[in-house]
């Protein structure tokens, strides 16, 4: 069982930025592929960015390409996403998911929530017009 507890979020005005942090309990942090989740409300968990279990591939949605940036530090089993230049339709609560089921040594990032075997409580990000 691995326990992930993201945090960093709160209210920014648009064009703020945020960097949201997600810790995990697991041994080995590296048997991972991470990634970041965000559900507005009445709409559906969406994909935002992922990470491979290196670090060596990552992934974005087309909504925050080029504004965020997604990276991992398997020393202090921690995954981040770094947002700027945000705006209001980047609202939601945001979740760090893990994967436990892809290889060490692939390049592809999972982008569905259903391949992801652990989630986090989530985080409020609020972006102010």
């Amino acid at each position: 069982q691995v326990q992930l507890v993201e945090s960093g979020g709160g209210l920014v005005q648009a064009g703020g930025s945020l960097r949201l942090s997600c810790a995990a309990s697991a041994r080995t942090f590296s048997n991972y592929a991470m990634g970041w989740f965000r559900q507005a409300p009445g709409k559906e968990r969406e994909f935002v960015a992922g990470i491979t279990r290196r670090g060596t591939n990552t992934h974005y949605a087309d909504s925050v390409k080029g504004r965020v940036t997604i990276s991992r530090d398997n020393a202090k089993n921690t995954v981040y996403l770094q947002m700027n230049s945000l705006k209001p339709e980047d609202t939601a609560v945001y979740y760090c998911a893990a994967d436990l089921h892809t290889s060490y040594y692939t390049n592809e990032v999972p982008l569905r929530p259903g391949q992801y075997d652990y989630w986090g409580q989530g985080t409020q990000v609020t972006v102010s017009s």
